[in-house]
Parts: C-alpha cells; sequence; structure tokens
C-alpha cells in the first residue's frame, strides 16, 4: 500500500541522487540562463534544460513549471504522483506544486526543500486564490541571513507560510538544531504545505499550529522567534493571506513588535521584516521607535529601503501579476486613494531585532542602511547588540575614569584621506569599516590617532596623553574630546571594549 510519507521519502532520494539542489541546478543552467531566471525569465532555462535527464526533468517541472514526459523520470513518477507534487496526463507529468531547493545562506551547501503553490509568472496562466502560498523569495531570504547564529533551545516561526525559516533553522550547516521548533500560521493551506517541506527536507518533529499573531502559544516562552509577516500595506478590498492582514496599515507589525516579546525568555531574541508608513510631518523613527519602546527590549531597526506610494503599489500589483489586467487602473487608484488619505509619503522596509533583557535601562538604535552589508547579519548581529550595550557602560565609566578604560580597533578598520595631493594634512580623515556593516565615519585626529594604537594592551588616559603631546592640543579637551566621541564610535563598531 503506498503511504504519502514513503512517496515523499523517496522522491527526496531522487532529488539527491539527480542532485536536484541549488548547485546542480546552477551548473546545469550556466550564467546566462541562471542570470534570466532570477529575473523570473525562464525562456534561457527552457532552452538549456531539453536534454531529457532527471535533473533537467525535475527542473522543468518544478521550478520553471512546464510539463514533462513521464519517461525522463519514470523510476519515480509513480511516488511523485503519490505524494500529490504531479498529476499525469497521457504519459506527460505536470507540477501542481513549487519545489525549490534552498541553500544555505552563506553558500556551504544544501539546506532541503521549499513547497509552494505554483509561482505566478506573466503568461503563465496561474491565478492567485486568496489562500495562496507563497515560495521563496527575496523577502525570506533576507529574514534567513538576519536570524542569529548562536544556539537555541527553543523556536517560533511565527507566520511560516512554506514553512522556509523552519527549514533552514532545523539544517543550516554550522548552527546546532534547536530542540524544538513551532510553527504557526493562520492560512491552513500554509501548515500543510509547509508540512511537505519538512518532509522533503528531512526535518522531523516541527510543531504546527494554526492561529493569528500570537494566539495559538499563549502562555509559552521561546529562545527565538523569527517572523516573515504578512507586512503589505493595502486597502481593504481584495488581498492575499500571505502578504497582507486585514489590519489598518502597518498595525500588524506594530502588534508584532510590542506583542511579540512577551513571548520571549529572558534573553530571548525577536527578528522579523516589516513595513512601515511614513506620514507627513512626522520622522519614521518616531513611529517604529514607539513601537520598540513599548515592547521593552533592547531593540536594533533597520530601514534598507523606501518606496514612494505609487512606487509600493506598483510592486505589489507586479508580485500579485495584476499588471496588464482590466482591474489594473482601478486597483492601482484604490491604492493610491488609501495612502493619500492617511497622508502617506512613503513606505519604508527593514529589519527590526529586540532582545528580551531585566536590565531597567533599554538600548535602542533607529538607522538607515541603505548600503550592501556583510552576510549573513546573523553572523555578528549579537555583537551589534552587544555593542549598544557596551557603548552605553563605556559612556557612564568614562565619565568616572577614563585611565583604566582600554579599547580595541576592530579588525577590518581602515583609514581613507581625502584631499589636494602633496597637502601636509588632509581635508578630512575618514575610518572604514571593510567587514560586517562597512560603515565610514568622518573622524578627527584624536580618534584616528586611536584607531592605529588601541589594541587593548594600555589604558587610554597614556595614550590619550602621547597623542595630545604630539599634536600640540590641550590634554584636557583631548581627553573631553574621546569621552564625547568614542560611545558612538564604539556603537558603531569601530572600537570595542579589551
Amino acid at each position: 500500500m503506498w503511504r504519502v510519507s514513503d512517496s515523499l521519502s523517496r522522491v527526496r532520494g531522487a532529488f539527491a541522487e539527480h542532485e536536484y539542489t541549488v548547485a546542480g541546478v546552477r551548473e546545469l543552467l550556466g550564467p546566462v540562463a541562471g542570470g534570466a531566471l532570477a529575473r523570473d525569465e525562464i525562456v534561457p532555462a527552457l532552452r538549456a534544460t531539453g536534454g531529457g535527464s532527471p535533473l533537467e526533468a525535475f527542473t522543468r517541472l518544478f521550478w520553471l513549471q512546464v510539463t514533462v514526459g513521464e519517461a525522463a523520470v519514470k523510476h519515480v513518477a509513480d511516488d511523485l504522483v503519490a505524494a500529490g507534487l504531479v498529476e499525469r496526463s497521457g504519459g506527460e507529468l505536470r507540477a501542481l506544486l513549487h519545489v525549490e531547493p534552498l541553500e544555505s545562506v552563506n553558500g556551504a551547501g544544501h539546506v532541503g526543500y521549499a513547497v509552494s503553490d505554483l509561482k505566478a509568472r506573466p503568461g503563465a496562466g496561474v491565478t492567485l486564490k486568496p489562500d495562496h502560498v507563497v515560495g521563496v523569495g527575496g523577502a525570506s531570504d533576507s529574514l534567513a541571513r538576519l536570524v542569529v547564529h548562536r544556539a537555541v533551545d527553543n523556536v517560533l516561526d511565527l507566520g511560516t507560510g512554506c514553512g522556509v525559516q523552519a527549514v533552514r533553522l532545523a539544517a543550516e550547516p554550522g548552527r546546532p538544531r534547536p530542540r524544538a521548533i513551532t510553527v504557526t500560521d493562520v492560512n491552513a493551506r500554509a501548515l500543510e504545505l509547509s508540512a511537505l517541506s519538512f518532509a522533503l527536507s528531512g526535518v522531523e518533529g516541527v510543531e504546527a499550529l494554526q492561529g493569528s499573531l500570537l494566539e495559538p502559544v499563549r502562555d509559552r516562552r521561546f529562545d527565538l522567534i523569527v517572523s516573515n509577516p504578512p507586512f503589505v500595506i493595502a486597502p481593504p478590498e481584495g488581498g492575499y493571506v500571505y502578504r497582507e492582514s486585514g489590519l489598518h496599515g502597518d498595525e500588524f507589525c506594530r502588534r508584532l513588535v510590542v506583542e511579540g516579546p512577551r513571548s520571549l525568555n529572558e534573553g530571548g531574541t525577536c527578528q522579523l521584516l516589516a513595513n512601515w508608513l511614513h506620514i507627513e510631518g512626522v520622522p519614521w523613527e518616531d513611529r517604529v521607535g514607539a513601537w520598540v519602546r513599548e515592547s521593552g527590549c533592547d531593540a536594533w531597526v533597520v530601514q534598507r529601503d523606501v518606496q514612494d506610494p505609487a512606487e509600493y503599489a506598483e510592486l505589489w500589483l507586479r508580485d500579485s501579476v495584476e499588471a496588464g489586467t482590466s482591474e489594473y487602473a482601478a486597483r492601482y487608484d484604490a491604492w493610491l486613494e488609501y495612502f493619500e488619505r492617511q497622508r502617506v509619503t512613503g513606505v519604508g522596509f527593514g529589519w527590526i531585532t529586540l532582545r528580551r533583557t531585566d536590565t531597567a535601562q533599554r538600548t535602542v538604535r533607529l538607522e538607515e542602511l541603505r548600503h550592501s552589508v556583510d552576510q549573513p547579519v546573523g553572523a555578528y548581529v549579537d555583537r551589534v547588540l552587544a555593542g549598544l550595550r557596551e557603548a552605553e557602560k563605556f559612556s557612564t565609566a568614562c565619565a568616572q575614569d577614563l585611565d583604566r578604560l582600554s579599547l580595541r580597533t576592530v579588525p577590518g578598520i581602515v583609514q581613507e584621506q581625502i584631499g589636494p595631493p602633496g597637502a601636509e594634512d588632509p581635508e578630512r580623515i575618514l575610518l572604514r569599516q571593510t567587514e560586517r556593516l562597512r560603515r565610514a565615519a568622518g573622524v578627527g585626529t584624536v580618534e584616528a590617532g586611536l584607531a592605529g594604537v588601541c589594541d587593548g594592551s594600555l589604558p587610554l588616559g597614556p595614550l590619550l596623553s602621547a597623542i595630545a603631546q604630539l599634536t600640540g592640543m590641550d590634554p584636557d579637551q583631548v581627553r573631553a574630546h574621546a569621552a564625547a566621541v568614542l560611545p558612538e564610535l564604539i556603537t558603531d563598531g569601530f572600537f570595542e571594549p579589551a
């Protein structure tokens, strides 16, 4: 007797045997077809996969979503049908679901598979339903790269969708698997497809619960909560559950920020992606800052992008393949009207990391980082949060005794001097990070001098006295200047306490 679990196990084995992985598909397609596929253009990939091998058949079936002859995968065709992944008709197989291989966030190898509804592409004939389950995308990859790498005991993936975050948490190379993984989603279909993702990825023991926000896990605590929530801000008419919550404006993200930490253990971390409104006359830092202060947590909020109302509407109308349809103009107009009523000037997108702490003083940083940063951010996000705390402690301590404090320059810092060729003194000195967040900071002679000598072996007092002597500056002014500027440079990751 056929069992779905047995069929999925054999399908997984066939995928492994024929290298249906990101690396295998990348090698099969080559750079041109692979680059086009990354832009959702499948014609070059179709040309590169016409040889009839099992890997080509799997790629055409589950990634390109075109029919293939059954003969190419005859050894596993019955299992593909029994598992509900394809349907058979007249000797051909047609995918019922999108099955995409996953690669480690740091490129260390194959992780598993994400099973979702068929991908909607212009002209592909796929119509999105309200309960559509979306697959891997830029947002899910962004969250995966943000998640902390340290070991945790139990994890909640809130709004799991196709289960991609849980698969990564369970199988990411170099990261200890949590003892317990719980996933939730308001969409019952998402839980069904995430179960297929787990089975094809060999991930066992995941607890799945249906419900919105934290309702399914009330009175429980986790070491880590991750969420790629339905953050899209849209008019109330219509909508898709994978991206829109039905709540007004950015209220869903606000609630998640405020309420999420209540389900954290002490020292636990909550990480999510979010959209937030830019309201005329109200700085975004004030609005989102109010959310994180109400959470009672240490917080690091990064705005990665901002779109004006028209750009934002166009983005999500393309996402749902509504561009070019008869409803497009009316939907576009409704989106703009919705934003206009709320005096929206733009929509921000970014990361939010919260750390629950029992200390009375909270450290909060909101900033904008549009430039490229080292990935994965999760490899050093703990150091970013620690830097916020260390800067605060340093600021308090240096007011009492600067002579006993030691700093070291963080590895990967370089100095740049800007000025006319041959000039004796530079017009500007920059410290630049070649790693992690790749920040740049304009500094003065004192900070530049410290960056060159701080290795943790000597306290700051003697070093500052030497800088004053070399530059002819007043020693008291040098010490006062250092006490004023070093906390921010510690926060920004240029120095760290020794």
